[in-house]
């Protein structure tokens, strides 16, 4: 496995390896508005990446009470999918692979539950997917030689209308046939809100807190970088590192409180485990309401526009340029933190009481009707 030139992390070495290129010294982020103007005229997100947002005190406290209140709840997840990706791969010889970046502290978890509960040892990798351009083939190329004969299994956080799995399976069908790279597309998250994954912990628009922060609860590690003057063509995707954040970090913080909970969980997983299905079909019932809305708030629909789910609303808070958010209740739990940043950004909220998911994230276009 080539390990030379990969972005740093706050991570233990056990966890995870990123299979991405260090451009910490080289790449600079650029403001909201060079992004958007970028995105909107043509531009690929992976070429600029947004600055960092530092949260409040209050918002930070909120992600600290979020944690404590839903560490369990997590836990049983974690275990859930991990025991539904052993079931389902029926071999214990696992390789893991996150997708960078939001999958990248949900297949720490499982690999920790693997470990710690069912005694295997399942190696664990990170690389880049992004939308239209697909997966970082120079890093499967990578996995697959270290590891010719495992069963490889693709983990993210979770889903909103199912971009990323479409991208995967794309992928997926693309090194099979060039390649023979005997890959599955079965992508394992914990919460698939747009039911477009066939491996999972819940259905239910449910709050991970991973998703409220940036940096800070991924191993200090960027979003994933495709930019030619930085990534060349036999360099993985790029990433940087951010140690200027460390004081700051609850990487691993988050990881060791869900694990923690591990124990307390085991029995109500293994139940739930055996007695309700391994996978479930892919139904794509979150991108029918994501094409109503389109039509309904866009002059020229673009579905990129419409961020659906309680994460994907939490992403276009922090990094995008937001126009609205809708929300089907006010009093979730799962969307105050997501109420605090549209305060704190001067984002309208409307309530839509009839709304699939708790809440979706639009992008302002300047075509919004």
């Amino acid at each position: 496995m080539i390990a030379t030139g990969l972005v740093k992390t706050s991570y233990p070495k056990e966890d995870i390896t990123f299979l991405l290129k260090d451009v910490s010294g080289v790449f600079t982020e650029s403001t909201l508005e060079e992004r958007e103007k970028a995105v909107q005229t043509g531009a690929h997100y992976a070429e600029r990446l947004p600055m960092e947002y530092r949260p409040s005190d209050e918002y930070t406290e909120l992600y600290h009470e979020t944690v404590v209140k839903t560490k369990e709840q997590l836990a049983y997840l974690v275990g859930l999918v991990t025991r539904r990706i052993f079931m389902n791969a029926g071999t214990d010889d696992i390789v893991l692979v996150s997708l960078a970046r939001a999958g990248s502290p949900i297949g720490i978890l499982i690999r920790r539950y693997a470990e710690k509960v069912l005694n295997m040892d399942w190696p664990h990798y990170s690389v880049s997917i992004l939308r239209d351009k697909g997966i970082d083939e120079k890093a499967i190329d990578s996995i697959r030689a270290a590891h010719p004969t495992s069963r490889i299994q693709f983990v993210d956080g979770w889903t909103g209308k199912g971009a990323i799995q479409k991208e995967l399976t794309k992928a997926v069908n693309h090194l099979n046939q060039t390649k023979k790279m005997d890959l599955h597309d079965d992508m394992a998250v914990l919460a698939d809100p747009g039911a477009c994954a066939v491996l999972f912990g819940t259905r239910e628009d449910f709050l991970i807190p991973s998703a409220c922060l940036n940096a800070t609860v991924s191993g200090l590690v960027s979003r994933t970088i495709l930019n030619k003057l930085y990534i060349g063509e036999d360099d993985f995707h790029g990433a940087k590192f951010y140690g200027e954040l460390l004081e700051e970090d609850l990487s691993n913080d988050f990881v060791d409180q869900v694990t923690s909970c591990f124990k307390d969980t085991r029995e109500r997983v293994e139940k739930d485990a055996v007695s309700t299905p391994v996978t479930a079909e892919r139904t794509w019932q979150g991108m029918k309401e994501v094409e109503e809305i389109g039509q309904q708030m866009y002059q020229e629909t673009d579905y990129h526009l419409i961020k659906p789910g309680v994460g994907e609303t939490t992403r276009v808070l922090l990094r995008r340029s937001p126009w609205k958010v809708l929300v089907n209740s006010l009093e979730n739990p799962d969307v105050h933190h997501i109420l605090m940043l549209a305060k704190e950004k001067d984002v309208p909220v409307e309530v839509v009481p009839d709304l699939f998911y708790r809440a979706i994230g639009l992008i302002r276009s300047g075509k919004e009707i």
